[in-house]
Order: C-alpha cells, then structure tokens, then sequence
C-alpha cells in the first residue's frame, strides 16, 4: 500500500505525524510524497483556530477527491480537530473512510489492518519517529501532552486531555535516537513546557530534563519553546546560562498586558508581574532572546486596552511577537462571551501590533550586528523557490542558517556569504538586518560538519525504542 501523510498545525502535530509514519512503515507500508500517487492518505488536522480547522476541511476534502481522479483508496483522517468535531466531520465528509481523534494514536495501524489496508508487522520497534520532511538536523522533543490551565479562549484541554508528563528515561532514549538520525537541534515542545514534571512523584521537574538530556545526549542545540512564565524558576534560569548548548531563548505567551483582558482571558498573571519577571529573567540569563504571543480583539478589548498592550510592547522590547485575531472556538469559556470586536477592528489591531513590533524587532536585531555568534546551516541560499539566481541577485550567495535567537519557521533566517552543509555549525559575524526579521553574516569558520546520518535509525537504536506508548 502506498501512502502519503499530510501534517497541519504546530510542531506537536509534526511529532504525533513522525510515529504515525514509523508505524505504517513497521507494516509494509511504503510512503510517497505525491498524493496523487497515494492508495491510502492520511491527514493529521489541526483544530486549534478557525483558519487552521479550515485548512484542514480544505485538506480533507482535497484527499478525498482523488478517490475519484487519482489512486486513493482509502483516506483518514486523524489528530486535534478530529478529537472535537468527528461527528459533524463524518457527517460533512462521509467519504473518509476512518477518523480517528488525538488520543486514539495506538489505533491507525489496527483499524486499517482490519480493513486490509495494511498487513502484518515487517518490524517491530514501537516509539520509533521517522523524519517526514528534509532538514532531519532539526527536530521536535514532545515532553508532555495535555493542559491543565484554564484559559478563557483555548480548546486546547478540550481536544488533547488533561497534562501528563512523559518520563525522564523515555524522553532521553528518545533525544538519542533523534541525534543517531542527525538531530542537532532539538526544541522542547508542550502546551506548558515549565508545567512539566507536576504530576509525576520522581522529582524530576525541567531543570532536571534539560541536564539530564546535556548530559546523556551530544546534541549541540536544545531549544524551549511555549513556556508560561508563572513557571519559569530561578532553578531553571541557572540551568540555562550554566549550560551553553541550551539556547538563551524563551517561546513566552503572555497574550495581552491590559490587566482587565489577562483577567477575562483567565491567564495566571497581571502586568506588574510579567513586567517584573521579564527584568528577571533578562538579569539572570545574560543576552536572552524573548518571543512571545499576542491576541487581539477579545471579548471586551477596548481602544484603551490595546493601547496599553502597545505600549506595553515597547517598553518590554521582545525579540519577536506572534499576534493573532480572536476567534470563539467551541466548549471554551470565552465562546459564552459576546464576540464584540468587530471583525474589520480585529483586523486592524493586528495590523497595527504587527507594524509596531517589526519596528522594535528591526531595533533589537540591529543591536545584534558585529556580533560573533555561532549559527546553524539550514539549506544553500533560494529565494521563494526561484533557486540560486535569484539569490545572486540580491546578494544572497552562500548558505541559509539560523542563529541561537532564531526559532526554526518562527523568527527568520540568517543569509550567509559562503557555502556549507546543511546541518554544520559555522562561526559568524552579523554584518546587517535583512527586511527586518532576517540578517546577513560573514563566515569565519566552519565548526563543525554534520555526521552522514545513519541509513536507518531503527538499525542502531533497537534497545531505545521503548516509548511506544506516548500520546495515549
């Protein structure tokens, strides 16, 4: 049976898709990248926003139209919006042939083995990922699933369960079948990566997770992403600036500064507060960068409530800010608020946020040039697909990397003057500031080549895949 996966939504999606894959490979499966050549099509949805449930419909819906004009079998589908809305999906879309929600992962291989789509075991390794897409020098680290916060707009709780933390063993075997593949960064990712440890009895909170994966792992880059700040310890901010492979960056919600939204939102701290722990945070850890998100237009946001998220803004001075329009998603406490904001006022605030945080981000990353930092290669230079001409044109000839304040998708790329591989670590220093979110850098040196990535991971880490049971 031929297959293609289709992955939608955030990075937690790209992990839950990377064991679907390994699962379906473990049966004979054989995967293709053209869905038109696929027998059977999986797509693993995102529920999380109502563009996000659209692009998902839109993908289903694409899916199953090649039952007709392609080679489509049998299509699936699978993960968050799936969770919420099978029963209003079966009935829109009965031509998908299986859904199945975000807790029901350990299901994919035996419902499609009862309808013949797939046969019997080839291998088995339970826990294996197997890297769906080009870069496999950069991956994800899933250490807990769930959420046990309260916040006023998110369904998140609603379609992934209560918060449960993975073990510390399991998470570190995993970290080493990631590097045996060619990882060398790996970004921690949960609803509530400081949350972690809570509702487990062995002590182990993130402090310990991030030493123990330094200590037992030679993976050069650790990245945290998506944590609250009500969690981020003195502990875990001593761990951060002792330990140089662990990047000085925080992925730090704080959704608005207004005191009157934070309280209807029913976010877990007030201005004065996030104010104070940023200083914090920026004393203990010298050089960090801070990214953090944003939501405009809730329930209730008046013209000065935005305003002071403004001017909160500046004077916070964050590396980058992800902003967002609210929309009610259902089950969600703010879903019983009146939708007030008009649409067009939503739209316009975005804009508006977005512009004035270009001009900081400009700023800040402006501080940024004449250092010497180290940066990891992505790719060699394209510009939107156009291939190295284009590049030329504009200056950029060499390679694309990331340095330790950009988050892979997220916060830009560094354009190089030189050729390296993809995977390498090369010393640099920041010459200018691309179209705001991006640099150009002066190769100095080259750090350090990727290894050849071995030929398989599930040749050299059968004694590690014992994590089989993540995402239950």
């Amino acid at each position: 049976m031929k297959f293609a996966l289709v992955t939608l939504g955030c990075d937690k999606n790209t992990v839950d898709s990377e064991r679907y894959l390994a699962q379906l490979l473990d049966h004979g499966a054989v995967r293709v990248h053209d869905v038109e050549e696929a027998e059977l099509i999986v797509v693993n949805t995102c529920g999380f926003i109502d563009a996000a449930k659209a692009e998902s419909i839109d993908a289903i819906v694409q899916a199953t139209r090649l039952k007709v004009d392609g080679a489509a079998q049998a299509v699936v589908a699978v993960g968050c919006m799936v969770e919420r809305h099978r029963d209003e999906l079966a009935a829109a879309i009965p031509e998908v042939d299986l859904f199945l929600g975000a807790s029901e992962m350990d299901q994919l291989v035996p419902r499609l083995r009862e309808r013949g789509l797939i046969g019997d075991p080839v291998t088995q390794h339970p826990g294996v990922r197997i890297y769906a897409g080009d870069t496999a020098h950069v991956r994800y680290l899933k250490i807990s699933e769930g959420c046990d916060h309260g916040c006023a707009f998110c369904a998140i709780p609603l379609m992934r369960g209560r918060h449960r933390s993975f073990s510390l063993d399991d998470l570190v075997r995993e970290a080493q079948l990631l590097e045996l593949q060619g990882a060398r960064e790996v970004s921690l990712v949960a609803q509530d990566l400081a949350h972690y440890g809570r509702d487990r009895r062995d002590g182990v909170r993130l402090p310990e997770l991030l030493e123990a994966l330094v200590h037992e792992t030679s993976i050069s880059w650790f990245r945290n992403l998506y944590l609250y700040s009500a969690g981020i310890t003195p502990r875990l901010l001593e761990v951060i600036a002792r330990e140089p492979r662990i990047l000085r960056y925080l992925d730090m919600p704080i959704q608005h500064a207004s005191d009157a939204m934070l309280e209807r939102m029913r976010r877990p701290e007030r201005k004065r507060t996030i104010r104070e722990k940023v200083a914090r945070f920026r004393d203990a850890v010298p050089g960090l960068a801070i990214r953090t998100t944003c939501i405009v237009g809730f329930p209730g946001e008046t013209d000065d409530d935005f305003a002071e998220l403004l001017e909160f803004l500046e004077e916070m001075r964050f590396e980058r800010v992800g902003a967002f329009t609210y929309s009610a998603q259902d089950g969600t406490h703010a879903a019983q608020l009146a939708d007030d904001v008009p649409e067009g006022v939503k739209r316009d605030r975005l804009e508006r946020l977005t512009e004035r945080q270009r001009a900081i981000t400009a700023e800040r990353y402006e501080s940024r040039v004449g250092s010497r930092v180290r940066a990891l290669v992505e790719r060699r230079a394209e510009i939107a697909g156009e291939g190295r001409a284009a590049a030329a044109v504009q200056g950029r000839t060499g390679a694309v990397a990331r340095l330790p304040w950009q988050a892979d998708d997220i916060d830009g790329v560094t354009w190089l003057d030189a050729d390296a591989a993809a995977g390498a670590f090369v010393e640099v220093e920041v010459t200018d500031v691309v179209d705001d979110y991006d640099f150009r850098a002066h190769v100095l040196s080259v750090v350090d080549a990727p290894a050849p990535a071995p030929r398989t991971a599930r040749s050299r880490v059968l004694p590690l895949a014992t994590v089989g049971s993540y995402g239950r």
